[in-house]
């Protein structure tokens, strides 16, 4: 267990918080011959998981402290709104301020959702005085500049995914905020649904047995226009960066890096990868299968095969509410976490919770794993030959 002492080490150094919440777990199962679901089994946990583990924690939006956490958004797009309204169901969250290119979106914005500060430039943002912490919200070729622009300013960040274009761009931004002693976190919020947390438990725990097959798909149809986001080349458009990442991400938190990948992509029209399909393997042998598509619409779910069982995550799984547990000898067990709001109030929580224990990055979405995923992401365009053209 030399590994998971090291893994330790580390965390004790960074302050980082263990994942896992065994009081969570409040599964029984009938059956004499079953291993009850509270024993923690630490022998062959997967090296994702195996120190992310605390006996007594319960996720709540404000753990430590009541003080207000004023965030300042920057971009004004779909996505920046629906962080803002995720904000709006956390009382300790204040959204303060909003940064676009032009004064006239600023104020839109603004209106839209009561926000006292409305900067014409992302510049102005990152420097308002009052702002404790910035969303980075903008498209995927704009997040390694925009998050540099406010780590720069002195400002904790929260980038939205993919993190960056590439992984070149991650190590810079990662070594900005490191240098600068700043928190940074990539915006996956699928991993700080307390679902997420249930199943993270359920793997530690070796619920269904040894993991060894992770399939997941992300795919939806999409309208096709040349000039739109997801088709535009030069804005890091494809199924890749745009869900590919979730399952990518998956397979790393239940089975850490791959160590070998094969993986096929079709091309369309513009260049950007319309369809993904991917094969992972990782360090023990396990494998991850992929799928990701902007114009196809897929399952959207997750099943997690181990050797005594399975666990389904339900569509969508990328936004947990939803799984069931399947072991060998007793009834399925469907558990379920009713969303509030749009579910973004999550990673912001994770965000506050991190800041008020003084720590700099999150041990939901540990950057030096944000900088791995963004190297397998990279290695799988290079099988394909595609490349972004501000690469």
């Amino acid at each position: 267990m030399a590994w998971l002492r090291e893994r330790l080490a580390v965390e004790a150094k960074n302050q980082l918080k263990p994942l896992v919440s065994l009081t969570m777990i409040e599964l029984e199962f009938k059956g004499e011959d079953r291993e009850p679901l509270n024993v923690l089994r630490t022998e062959k946990l997967p090296p994702a998981l195996a120190s992310r583990i605390r006996p007594e924690f319960e996720w709540s939006p404000a753990l430590t402290m009541n003080n207000t956490i004023r965030w300042g958004i920057l971009g004004t797009g779909k996505i920046a709104r629906q962080f803002a309204a995720g904000l709006q169901h956390l009382p300790d969250a204040r959204l303060l301020a909003i940064g676009s290119r032009t004064a006239a979106a600023a104020h839109a914005f603004g209106e839209q959702f009561a926000v006292p500060h409305r900067h014409a430039s992302y510049d102005a943002l990152v420097q308002d005085a009052d702002v404790d912490v910035i969303y980075v919200a903008t498209p995927h070729g704009c997040h390694g500049e925009n998050t540099l622009l406010a780590l720069a300013a002195g400002k904790p960040v929260l980038c939205e995914k993919p993190f960056t274009i590439n992984a070149r761009e991650a190590e810079q931004v990662i070594a900005l905020a490191r240098g600068k002693k700043l928190f940074l976190m990539e915006a996956m919020w699928t991993r700080c649904f307390p679902l997420m947390e249930k199943l993270r438990a359920l793997v530690a725990m070796r619920a269904i047995g040894e993991i060894r097959m992770l399939t997941a798909d992300f795919g939806f149809r999409a309208e096709y226009h040349e000039e739109a986001r997801l088709f535009d080349l030069a804005a890091g458009g494809g199924a890749l960066l745009d869900v590919g990442v979730y399952p990518v991400s998956l397979a790393s938190m239940i089975f850490g890096p791959p160590t070998q990948m094969v993986s096929q992509a079709q091309l369309g029209r513009t260049g950007v990868d319309e369809e993904v399909a991917i094969i992972l393997t990782h360090a023990h042998g396990e494998l991850a299968l992929l799928s990701a598509a902007i114009r196809l619409e897929s399952p959207q779910e997750a099943i997690l095969l181990g050797t005594t069982g399975r666990i389904r995550l339900h569509a969508p799984w990328w936004r947990p509410v939803a799984l069931t547990l399947t072991r060998e000898g007793v009834n399925d067990e469907r558990i379920t976490f009713p969303l509030t709001g749009n579910g973004y109030q999550y990673e912001a929580a994770e965000v506050m919770n991190c800041l008020r224990a003084g720590q700099l990055e999150s041990h939901l979405m540990p950057l030096d794993e944000t900088l791995a995923i963004m190297k397998t992401l990279d290695a799988l365009r290079a099988q394909w030959g595609l490349k972004y053209p501000i690469e």
